[in-house]
């Protein structure tokens, strides 16, 4: 019971506690970002590889990123045996620390706050027409230019609208 307490609880306040993308709004993040080949998919708390592995498909070289020790075992595991391995890099680290520049897409399932953090990160290192895909929480202080609210996935293309203040 331990242990999956801290696989579940363990990376909470790194941004977001485990919980897996649903295959339906990792479908509809690649969908609407158009991922496919020639994009590198920054996947930022990477968890155990839905968005990551799924990319990689599509033929675009996906880099994930995760600070929780299980999760990055069980993604090194399953680079390890996939035949899509030579199309995935693995960071076990802090996202908030790394370089994004070379990132054409970045996903991201992370609560409020990280996604606050990562604004001003997104705001200096980030290339025109760079596109965020978000599950469930929208990056704060942007419109997105599309969404599937059905999924609850948010589209933005770098450099983001502002949201205007009233």
């Amino acid at each position: 019971m331990a242990i999956v307490a801290y696989f579940v609880f363990a990376s909470f306040a790194c941004g977001a506690g485990y919980q897996p993308t649903p295959r339906r709004s990792v479908e509809s993040m690649l969908r609407l970002a158009a991922v496919g080949p020639g994009d590198t998919v920054y996947d930022l708390g990477a968890g155990t590889g839905a968005v990551l592995f799924r990319a990689a498909a599509r033929g675009a070289t996906a880099v994930g990123v995760e600070v929780e020790p299980t999760r990055v075992l069980i993604l090194r595991l399953r680079r390890r045996f996939s035949p899509l391995r030579d199309r995935v890099t693995l960071s076990w680290g802090n996202m908030f620390a790394m370089d994004l520049r070379p990132a054409t897409v970045i996903a991201v399932f992370l609560w409020p706050d990280a996604m606050r953090r990562l604004r001003p990160i997104f705001e200096s290192q980030l290339t025109p027409g760079t596109r965020i895909v978000s599950h469930y929480h929208p990056l704060p202080g942007y419109i997105p230019t599309m969404e599937d609210r059905a999924a609850k996935v948010y589209l933005y293309r770098w450099p983001a609208t502002p949201v205007t203040p009233a």
